[in-house]
């Protein structure tokens, strides 16, 4: 779409569409306008943005764009609808977030319909090393290549541009994959990945939580075997017959307003399985049924986290299961989860990513960090929702042996966490925020709640939490800002309650505050089972499994000394046969104890296990298993027949462990 041309977009103006779209939705239960100000509070910045919302904001977004899987590249136009702030100055230049997009022209309309080209300008303003520079877009980002490059728009008086554009093939939110690296082997498939701030690698936008928008597109495929489905209405599982197609295209909207990472967008050879009554799964053929009888409990989590945290206020949640390179167990883009394959155990003892992944659906989605510096305010409270789901759903023993693994994973990752990366309002200036992916925002974000629940009772936090949600749902909120509000909701109300909290050693001190402990009669049994095998007492094929789930496998394989004799190792797997296990979390933790300790009866199946899976969960702790061990080039080995399957966010962290390999 291309403004001039004859569409309807082009003839209303983007103002137009939205109004018709606003009026469709109106019999619809949706969120009040977004202030016109809305997004970061005076005096703070997304220091991984150089967006200017405080100045122009972009509120809404409408995409056209066609899919060639040839080239690997997507094409079109993004139409932008603009308001300006009270503070804008006359004549400022709107200010956007690229990373590695071949940015054509930057059009507007005039009064006459015409075409008008505006000026604009893609680069790096130049920044002295080692300083810290405020641009006039109002951001502080340093201009370091995670950042990608500002595009300046010199956008007069207009409120509505359309950038026409096209992503580059390495664009760091896009995977493109060849048939062979699918389930099914005859169709590729595509699937995008925003989180943290990649989508500026496929749509020129501000690409920061604190700004949110709304969205429409259009999405043309030219293959009739390949269906696209994105984080919103339209996805042909669920969507009327009348809306799916218009002059090739696909439609898509969602009328929520949410920030960028959560734009989303999958293209393959899909079927559509249903769940329940506004939840379902997307798969590719060969996954579906596997799929939909893994997550059949799905639309009771639905039902039990509106019972206690207020009302699911995204339409529908469906699942989307893709291809094994996904580089993470799952995504939560609104009402359709993306899911790696890893998690179809076949006797859904993983399914704790689903209720994760729905949990986002309060926090999150619904009420987001602001930055990358509040990244904790996402996942703490996900991980806290996701276990008192669990408790619910499948029972108390469950949730305490999840709490408890989660725990010994925290504690063994800040051992070798620098100080600074143990802090949940962790400042993550000049860095990646991907790198702030590790368990300190999930489980000690989820254990300062946990503690503020033990302090002021369940029924009373409970009803704490859904006020939380309640005003701030659709903003992005910072820690400050959560903080104030914790104070007044809950502290002030019961002053001998608060005094158990040290807000400030949760919130900006290294390490883990007291807690009290939590404990699993399920997994006492399983240490004591690798007690007996360890002082000889019971041989290892007459030890009690048979009944385990996930949860007591990784608790027996995680007590297992790192320094174990190759031959116990030898031992332990001709009686359980655990290298012959297909479960991806029991794989992969075997999987690091044999590198640890040379056995070389898992190489084949380590082998296979790193050139057929792409989550990043799983591959650096192998990868690094091996560089510990003496092994870096046969990791690079490894790495050089697996690197062209991974997704983009992976090969980053693997390149930097390993060394890129040449050439690249």
């Amino acid at each position: 779409m291309r403004i001039g041309q004859s569409s309807r977009a082009g003839q209303l103006g983007v103002l137009g569409l939205v109004a018709i779209l606003a009026t469709s939705a109106s019999a619809q239960e949706g969120p009040p306008p977004p202030p016109s100000r809305q997004g970061l509070p005076p005096g703070s910045v997304d220091v991984h943005s150089w967006g200017n919302p405080h100045q122009i904001r972009v509120n809404y977004v409408i995409l056209d764009l066609a899919v060639d899987f040839e080239a690997r590249r997507l094409s079109g136009d993004a139409v932008l609808a603009l308001e300006r702030t009270p503070d804008c100055p006359e004549g400022a230049a709107l200010w956007l977030d690229t990373k590695g997009l071949e940015v054509e022209a930057v059009v507007a309309r005039g009064e006459d319909g015409s075409r008008i080209e505006l000026p604009f300008t893609v680069g790096v303003p130049e920044v002295p090393e080692g300083e810290r520079r405020l641009f006039p877009s109002g951001s502080r980002a340093d201009g370091s290549p995670i950042h990608g490059a500002p595009l300046v728009v010199e956008v007069g008086d207009h409120v509505e541009v359309a950038v026409e554009y096209r992503t580059g093939r390495d664009a760091s939110a896009l995977q493109w994959l060849e048939p062979e690296q699918t389930a099914g082997g005859t169709h590729p498939f595509l699937f995008s990945q925003g989180q943290a701030i990649h989508t500026r690698s496929w749509i020129p936008l501000q690409d920061s939580p604190g700004v949110r928008v709304r969205y429409f597109a259009e999405i043309r495929v030219g293959d009739p075997a390949l269906r696209p489905v994105m984080s919103g209405l339209g996805n042909f599982g669920t969507a009327p017959p009348g809306r799916r197609r218009r002059g090739g295209g696909y439609l898509f909207e969602m009328r929520n307003p949410n920030p960028p990472y959560l734009i989303a967008l999958a293209v393959g050879d899909l079927e559509f399985r249903p769940l329940g009554g506004r939840s379902g799964v997307y798969a590719e053929p060969a996954l579906v049924e596997a799929a939909a009888e893994e997550f059949a409990d799905t639309p009771e989590m639905i039902e039990t986290t509106e019972g206690r945290f207020g009302p699911y206020r995204w339409d529908r949640y469906d699942l989307l299961v893709l291809p094994p390179s996904f580089p993470f167990g799952g995504m939560e883009n609104p009402m359709l989860t993306f899911a790696t394959p890893t998690i179809l155990a076949g006797d859904r003892s993983l399914v704790s990513l689903v209720a994760h992944e729905l949990a986002h659906s309060w926090s999150g989605n619904l009420v987001t960090n602001a930055t990358w510096d509040d990244f904790w305010l996402n996942e703490g409270f996900t991980s806290y929702l996701e276990r008192r789901i669990i408790e619910d759903v499948f029972g108390a023993d469950r949730a305490e042996m999840e709490q408890v693994l989660a725990l010994a994973g925290l504690r063994a990752e800040l051992e070798g966490l620098d100080e600074r990366d143990q802090i949940l309002a962790i400042d993550l200036w000049g860095r990646d925020p991907d790198d702030n992916v590790t368990s300190v925002p999930y489980d000690k974000g989820a254990l300062f709640l946990r503690s503020l629940e033990f302090a002021f009772g369940r029924e009373r936090f409970d009803d704490f939490l859904r006020g939380y949600f309640d005003h701030f749902a659709f903003r992005s909120i910072t820690t400050e800002q959560f903080e104030r509000y914790l104070v007044e909701h809950l502290f002030e109300a019961d002053p001998e309650a608060a005094e158990r909290i040290d807000l400030r050693a949760w919130l900006d001190e290294p390490g883990l505050p007291p807690i009290e402990e939590p404990t699993s009669d399920r997994l006492a049994r399983v240490e004591e089972q690798v007690r007996a095998w360890l002082d000889g007492e019971v041989e290892a094929e007459d030890l009690r499994t048979e009944d385990w789930t996930t949860q007591e496998w990784l608790r027996f394989l995680g007590q297992l000394p790192e320094d174990l004799p190759v031959d116990r190792v030898s031992e332990l797997d001709r009686g359980l046969m655990i290298t012959r296990k297909q479960n991806a979390e029991i794989a992969c933790k075997w999987l690091e104890l044999a590198i640890r300790t040379g056995y070389g009866e898992a190489d084949s199946r380590l082998d296979r296990f790193l050139t057929t899976i792409g989550r990043r969960k799983f591959l650096m702790p192998l990868y690094s298993a091996m560089v510990d061990a003496g092994e870096i080039d046969r990791a690079r080995v490894i790495y050089a027949m697996a690197r062209p399957k991974y997704h983009p966010i992976a090969v980053e962290s693997i390149d930097r462990l390993l060394g890129a390999p040449a050439g690249e």
